[in-house]
């Protein structure tokens, strides 16, 4: 079986590509002193291999509130009334399935699962509760947590190289 990445070379240029995935295969190939074709056909690879599931745009929450509204972020703590599997994946898959619901964890120990959760203001958190934690019998508790400052959020995976500022 072919291992998913072959050497650092896929390292750096899957931490290129989180850095800024906007960027040209030129510009990737460039700053990774390979040529394009290697750059592009290494991209298709880990793309393939599942490595890079999609990509995106990160947008910027205090720009969008003159418009929006500044939105509210809860990080909710739930605890299940019946742990089993069964129960817990029912739970979580209709966690998954709400829009609003942008990250979901099974965790251990404490609470059994912990949701980030972004809604357009507190009416919209009250409806949501009533959807996914009110109305489900097997919910016993919930500790919700409303984000007054998000002083960083950056979604990357570590891959053991030295960051950006350690070069």
């Amino acid at each position: 079986m072919e291992e998913i990445i072959s050497d650092e070379l896929d390292l750096r240029l899957l931490d290129a590509l989180q850095q800024d995935a906007s960027r040209s295969n030129q510009d990737l190939a460039l700053a990774l002193q390979i040529s394009p074709a290697t750059c592009l056909r290494r991209i298709r690879r880990l793309r393939e291999a599942g490595l890079i599931e999609r990509q995106m745009a990160v947008l910027s929450a205090d720009r969008l509130a003159a418009t929006l509204g500044h939105g509210l972020t809860a990080v909710v703590e739930l605890t299940l009334d019946h742990q089993g599997d069964e129960q817990a994946r029912a739970f979580e898959a209709r966690a998954v399935a709400e829009d609003a619901v942008q990250q979901c964890y099974r965790v251990s120990p404490g609470p059994d699962f912990v949701l980030i959760v972004r809604v357009a203001d507190m009416p919209a958190y009250a409806a949501l509760a009533q959807r996914l934690f009110n109305s489900d019998a097997n919910v016993r508790n919930v500790k919700a947590f409303f984000s007054i400052h998000r002083a960083k959020f950056r979604p990357l995976e570590p891959l053991g190289l030295q960051t950006s500022l350690e070069r």
